[in-house]
């Protein structure tokens, strides 16, 4: 019985605590610091030259790889 009365209470108590998080939700959107439009910009830059940087090397190293195990596979097989 304890049980039932603990989960009406929890139901009951339900919009209350949704209330409470948008309140504080509202609360922690107002405290951020947003960054300008020209910082969005530069660190957007940023990461666009390093993803095709990261990219090209690993296209580099897989190329490396593979040609090395092909190159080791035919030795063997000689």
């Amino acid at each position: 019985m304890a049980e039932e009365q603990s989960l009406s209470q929890k139901a009951a108590g339900w919009p209350a605590q949704v209330k409470d998080y948008f309140q504080e939700l509202q609360l922690e959107m107002k405290r951020v610091t947003w960054p300008s439009w020209k910082q969005v910009r530069a660190t957007t830059g940023v990461v666009i030259v390093a993803v095709f940087a990261f990219a090209a090397y690993f296209a580099l190293v897989d190329t490396l790889v593979s040609e090395g195990l092909k190159r080791l596979m035919n030795s063997f097989n000689r």
